[in-house]
């Protein structure tokens, strides 16, 4: 009588008592932990956690950073306007400087020389929309306007010049205008010391006819924390009301032959 191989057809039964993934009665072991590929079931939980482990260290390396406004000191600091020029009365198209001079009448060096400039335009548009302050929109020489028929509320009432601002009489910097900061509507020169003036103009053409507010406020950082004053602790501010018109000028020539415009 021959003898059986126990061994060889315990192993037969183990198999076929195994079942696949997913059916009724599956092993309570993960298929990954015997070096199979994941079943379609597991696939998602997998790129779940890998998704929240990435948005981990995401939070992290964020937080783990220096405040953006680490470095600007906090307090008072106090200037004067000393220079605030632009026409109130303008023709489409004509090209005008818009002027502003600040001197650092006190003791500490301005961390940074800021303008925050915003347009307003009281008016209503003829469909009844209203046009908002450029605080709601793109740009500090444009109006945000309401009416829902346009595809782009933000709307130009200046378009600024190429390689401006800048400094009054420097040379046209190589690349953008040196004084654009990441903050909306704002423009910084740098550091200021103290008895030091400098003037920055924006040559702006107008493109809209109406009545608008150019409002300007000069501040001495641009997080917030360093405050430019007046000598007696307000705001250092100001606004121009400007009219725009789309009217040609009246033109003639007089006796000595020379074209007079009217309205320039």
């Amino acid at each position: 009588m021959g003898c059986i191989d126990v061994t060889q057809t315990g192993r037969r039964r183990a198999r076929r008592s195994v079942k696949t993934p997913g059916s009724a009665g599956s092993p309570w072991y993960v298929p990954g932990a015997l070096g199979r590929r994941p079943t379609s079931a597991a696939r998602p939980r997998l790129a779940l956690f890998g998704l929240l482990a990435l948005l981990a260290l995401g939070v992290l390396g964020c937080g783990g950073g220096e405040r953006q406004d680490a470095n600007e000191p906090t307090g008072n600091f106090e200037v004067d306007v000393t220079t605030s020029k632009f026409p109130t009365s303008q023709r489409i198209a004509q090209t005008s400087d818009f002027i502003l001079g600040v001197k650092n009448t006190g003791k500490e060096t301005l961390p940074e020389l800021a303008f925050t400039i915003t347009t307003d335009d009281e008016s209503r548009n003829d469909d009844g929309g209203v046009a908002a302050a450029s605080t709601d929109s793109q740009g500090s020489f444009s109006i945000r306007d309401t009416d829902p028929n346009l595809a782009d509320p933000a709307t130009p009432v200046w378009i600024l010049e190429n390689k401006y601002p800048r400094e009054v009489d420097t040379p046209p910097p190589t690349g953008l205008s040196p004084g654009f900061r990441a903050q909306t509507n704002t423009f910084g020169f740098g550091e200021l010391e103290p008895g030091d003036e400098r003037e920055i103009v924006f040559r702006l053409t107008p493109v809209m006819p109406g009545t608008y507010t150019l409002r300007y406020l000069v501040e001495a950082g641009l997080d917030g924390k360093a405050r430019a004053v007046t000598a007696d602790g307000g705001e250092v501010k100001g606004e121009f009301v400007v009219t725009i018109t789309d009217k040609p000028p009246k033109a003639s020539v007089d006796e000595n032959g020379n074209v007079v415009t009217e309205g320039n």
